[in-house]
Order: C-alpha cells, then structure tokens, then sequence
C-alpha cells in the first residue's frame, strides 16, 4: 500500500526469448530474495523447452545479425547504452536491492560505459584480428575473423548487471547471438535489463533471456547441439565438469573464467574486466585465398 492509499502494482517479471516475454510453459517460479533476505518477487523457474525455444530464437536471428554492419552494431549497442542511462535510477534500485546499497550506483554507470566501450570496438576488432598473410605465391591470403554461431552466456552470480554486461557484450558486438542464463539468486536487474533491449534497436531473438535453477539450466544449454560456444564465467565449480563433457559433443568452444574463480574478481577493473580479447573469444578466424592477376 503506497501513502496516497493506492495498491501498488508490482511487477512482473518474465523470460525474454525472441523480444516476447513468455511465461515457462512449465507454469514455475521461485522466490528472489534481497541482500537482507527480504523476498523481493517470484521469478520464473525456466525449463529445457525453454532453453530449446531461446535457443531457436537465438539460431533465427543470427544471419541477420551478423550481416549488418560492424557501424551498425556498434551504433545499436550505444543506443542500447544510452536507454541505460535514461532509466539509470531503476536500474540502482534494483541493483541495490539485489546486491545490497553499496556501490549500486557505481556498478550501474559502469555498466552503462562497459556498453560504449564495447559499441567503439564494433568497426576495430576485425582490422586487429584480421590480416593480410605473406604467401609465396601469387594470391592473395586475407584471414578475416567471423562470429561463432549461438552462444550459450552463464552469467556470474554475484554481479547481477555489471557482470552480465561484461560478458554480454563481447559475444553480440561481433555480430553473435546469445541465451543468457541470468543470476539465479539475483535475476531481477538482469529482467530489467531486458526490457529495455526489447524497447531499443536490438533485433529480437539477438538476446535471449532464461531465469532459474543453474543446475537443471546449464546441462541442458551445454548439451544442446546447435549452440556453438558457451562463456563459461558464472558457471558454478560444481557444474563444470558435466558442462565440459557435454560441450565436447559438438566441439562447442568454451570461454572459462580466469584462475582463482571470480569470488575475488573486481568487475570495475576496467584492465581485466573489459578487454578485445573477450570479443575474440567468440570469433572464428576464415582464411581465403584469392589469386592475383586475372
């Protein structure tokens, strides 16, 4: 109940698959609960036809993407940073709520830059990966760097924005497409966050959203054959060995989190957090010959 007497309307927070916002078809939630333990809503406890659906959302949008402009991208992805900014005040809300009130501010605005920064390097990977190579022929040998496919993203569990966005962007800037296993404990911001891609330039199906229990949702993204490669980051010690197995399957490449975990990783070190070789990790570099003259 609000002071002026209204009932207030709570949100509704939902699955983002193919810019839609289903509900489970498995009909579960789960309660989330605030840093102090105050629960905070129900979210939804996704399933493996969810994952599948994400999935196939994500394998339909990505001829399209890839195909637009490295400008282009990097331009929707500036756009998407400044939405950010535009409802910044939500986002440290919940963040704060999330993660509990110290830092929430710092961590959103970081998120928001961690955005540009990855927007500026749309049109500047391929001319740093990418390269002219001396042949002792007469051809031409160009080795261009090309997006993987469908990437599965296990985002960390403690930074419920600034760490999904750290992981997020290096894999859709290069012109991949994602399914996004959110936060379990802290899925809100991340919700949130999909909104807000559903209001920009962002095609839909680019970013794909799944909320629930880790253990039932990362053997089944790891296993699914049309996902190319899987950002490994949030995914819990005692869940990596089957995600490595079942990854093998179909030689998914896999980006792991660095030595020691990230139980004391600083996610607003710009040095380790944001860096060009995270976009090359979900990169697949094409050789061609062409031969010169006629």
């Amino acid at each position: 109940m609000t002071t002026n007497g209204r009932i207030s309307v709570r949100k509704t927070y939902k699955l983002y698959i193919g810019g839609q916002f289903p509900r489970s078809e498995s009909g579960r939630s789960y309660v989330v609960n605030a840093a102090d333990g105050t629960p905070l809503a129900n979210a939804v406890r996704g399933s493996r036809k969810d994952v599948r659906d994400a999935v196939r959302a994500a394998r339909s949008a990505f001829p399209g993407w890839a195909a637009r402009t490295a400008m282009n991208r990097g331009q929707i992805i500036y756009r998407v940073a400044e939405l950010l900014e535009g409802r910044r005040g939500q986002l440290v809300e919940e963040v704060a709520a999330a993660e509990g009130s110290d830092g929430a501010e710092v961590s959103v605005d970081r998120a928001i830059d961690r955005l540009v920064w990855y927007a500026g390097w749309a049109d500047k990977i391929s001319q740093v990966l990418g390269t002219v190579n001396p042949v002792g022929a007469s051809y031409f040998d160009f080795s261009i760097p090309e997006p993987t496919g469908v990437v599965g993203v296990i985002a960390p569990e403690a930074s419920s924005l600034l760490g999904l966005v750290s992981r997020l962007a290096p894999v859709i800037v290069s012109g991949n497409t994602c399914v996004v296993l959110a936060s379990e404990a802290r899925p809100l911001p991340a919700v949130t966050l999909c909104e807000i891609l559903a209001t920009s330039d962002v095609p839909g199906g680019v970013i794909n959203l799944i909320t629930g229990r880790r253990a039932e949702l990362v053997p089944w993204l790891a296993a699914h054959m049309d996902v190319n490669a899987i950002d490994a980051w949030g995914v819990p010690a005692d869940l990596r060995a089957g995600l490595e197995e079942a990854a093998v399957e179909n030689m998914k490449r896999i980006a792991r989190p660095p030595r020691g975990g990230l139980d004391a990783f600083d996610w607003l070190d710009d040095g380790r957090a944001q860096r060009p070789e995270y976009i090359a990790s979900f990169l697949e570099v094409k050789t061609v010959w062409h031969p010169i003259g006629m």
